[in-house]
Order: structure tokens, then C-alpha cells, then sequence
């Protein structure tokens, strides 16, 4: 398949850039106790814990997440591990870093690095989640449900849409994995996984588009 196969129109640009918008949550960055980089194919997601390492936003950083379910081959020791290392070259110091390797979802990235943290005696107020961009919206409401006693905060990579789409190189991908997110922030919160949020019209009416349009790689059953 050619990049030009993999590539949207523009309506359908303008549609998932509607939820991409919708997907971040436009936190204001702030110190906090400890940070947990979400597990992903991107490596954007530890290059930015770094960085927000280096600039004291936080003492202690988990990352979280066994292996990729959808691209197990990128990362065969599991995101937590590549994760680690990649933070520890971009200058993390390893004494900073808790290794949370099993979880294979977004609750259990939150419940397992909450039971990291409790073991190395750890007890969090505020906890700044690292995320991919499109996956800020589903983490908060994940962590809302099943972490109530702390604050949460959301960041990722600061991407443009465009650029975002550039750095992954398959925009038909991207649009999938926005749609199937939108899906979980729609229908988690009555499986008792999330807390609810309001989809904005114009939100769901470019998500019900691009389903119809064919962009349902990621949605559950």
C-alpha cells in the first residue's frame, strides 16, 4: 500500500483534527509529586517525561505498560523497559525512575503504577500523566474513576496536528486511533472503566463521519 493510500482528504483532516482538539486536555503544566509515562508505540511519550524531568516538574517517574499489543515487535522487552532506557539516555537519572512492566491497558496502567508507588512508599497527591496526544482525555477520565483522591494532571508531547501526523507517517492510522479513543471516552464510563464526559456536537458528528467513512480499525466490539 502507497502512502497515498494512507493518506485522508481533507474533510476528513478537518474532522479529526475536531477530536484531536477535543482528545487534550490543555493542562497547565505545574509541579507535581510523581509523573507515570502512559505505555505506547511512541517514544515522544519518555522524550517529554525527560524533558519535564529536567525542567523539576517532578522527583519520581513510572513508567508503565508490557508489550505493545498492537506492534509488539517495537518494543520486545515491553514500553516500560524501552521506555526506561530511553529516558535514562536523554539524562534521567535511574534512581529516579519506578518500572511498572505488566500492564496491557490504561486502568492498569493506573492501578499497578499506584501499587509501584505504594510499595516504594510513595503516597501521591498530584500525579501528571504522559500521554500521546489523542490519549490525554481517555487517561484523565481513567484515573478520575480509579484514583478520585488525587489530582490529576494531563500532558503530552506539545504537536501540532500536521506534525503529528508527519512524525507517525500514516494518516489513515492516526484517524483510526482517534476514533477508536473517542469510542472509549464515549462507552467507558458506562462499563464503570472512566468518568463521564461531555462530547461536544460538532466532536461527535465528526466521529460518527469518519465511521461511516470507514475508520474503525480501533473501535471495540
Amino acid at each position: 500500500m502507497t502512502d497515498n493510500q494512507r493518506a485522508i482528504t481533507e474533510d476528513q483532516r478537518q474532522q479529526a483534527r475536531l477530536i484531536w482538539d477535543y482528545h487534550q486536555m490543555h493542562h497547565e503544566l505545574r509541579p507535581v509529586d510523581v509523573a507515570i509515562g502512559l505505555g505506547s508505540h511512541d517514544l515522544g511519550v519518555p522524550a517529554f517525561c525527560a524533558h519535564l524531568h529536567r525542567a523539576g516538574l517532578f522527583p519520581t517517574l513510572v513508567f508503565t505498560g508490557g508489550p505493545n499489543p498492537t506492534a509488539p515487535e517495537r518494543f520486545p522487552r515491553g514500553e516500560a523497559v524501552h521506555f526506561r532506557d530511553h529516558a535514562i539516555e536523554l539524562g534521567v537519572p535511574d534512581t529516579a525512575i519506578l518500572l511498572e512492566p505488566k500492564a496491557r491497558n490504561t486502568g492498569q496502567n493506573i492501578t499497578l503504577s499506584r501499587a509501584v508507588l505504594a510499595a516504594a512508599g510513595i503516597t501521591p497527591t498530584t500525579v501528571l500523566l504522559v500521554s500521546m496526544p489523542y490519549m490525554e482525555r481517555r487517561s484523565f477520565a481513567t484515573a478520575r474513576k480509579l484514583w478520585p483522591e488525587v489530582e490529576i494532571v494531563c500532558a503530552s508531547e506539545p504537536l501540532e496536528f500536521d506534525d503529528y501526523l508527519k512524525s507517525i507517517g500514516d494518516e489513515r492510522l492516526v484517524t483510526d486511533q482517534l476514533v477508536g479513543d473517542l469510542q472509549r471516552v464515549i462507552e467507558y464510563p458506562r462499563l464503570g472503566f472512566a468518568i463521564e464526559q461531555e462530547v461536544p456536537e460538532d466532536v461527535h458528528a465528526a466521529y460518527e463521519s469518519l465511521i461511516r467513512d470507514g475508520f474503525t480499525s480501533r473501535l471495540i466490539s
